[in-house]
């Protein structure tokens, strides 16, 4: 089963196979892939949730963005990919805030400062 996850820059292909629960992302194991735990449960995070930690293999193509970007991709692709499995995880997923894409995004440049926010020193004379 196939789902996509976005999350600032990035995007997430994720798919959901019956297997002894490997997850492997761009053909990387994720361990290999996100060296800082607080990512690796941020992936795990659907799995554990609904208990099917060891029961399916993840496949993830990822791409944009930084680490903390994609891991909250993949993160919403998998919960939505168990959303669509069981009816009965949506509501698990949902009220933990799962299914929710994170909707903050990078804050275009406006012309005549120096970037999103902040502007030039401005001088009486």
């Amino acid at each position: 089963m196939n789902a996509t996850g976005r999350r600032k820059e990035s995007i997430a292909r994720v798919r959901l196979l019956l297997g002894p629960g490997t997850i492997e992302i761009n053909g990387r194991p994720y361990e290999q892939y996100f060296p800082r735990e607080a990512l690796r449960l941020t992936i795990r995070a659907p799995l554990l949730l609904t208990h099917q930690l060891g029961k399916y293999n993840v496949l993830v193509n990822v791409e944009g963005g930084g680490t903390t970007g994609q891991a909250g991709a993949i993160r919403l692709g998998i919960a939505r990919v168990l959303a669509r499995l069981d009816p009965a995880y949506k509501t698990a997923l949902h009220s933990a805030g799962l299914l929710t894409r994170d909707p903050r995004m990078k804050e275009r440049k406006k012309y005549g400062q120096k970037g999103a926010r902040k502007r030039f020193q401005w001088t009486k004379r």
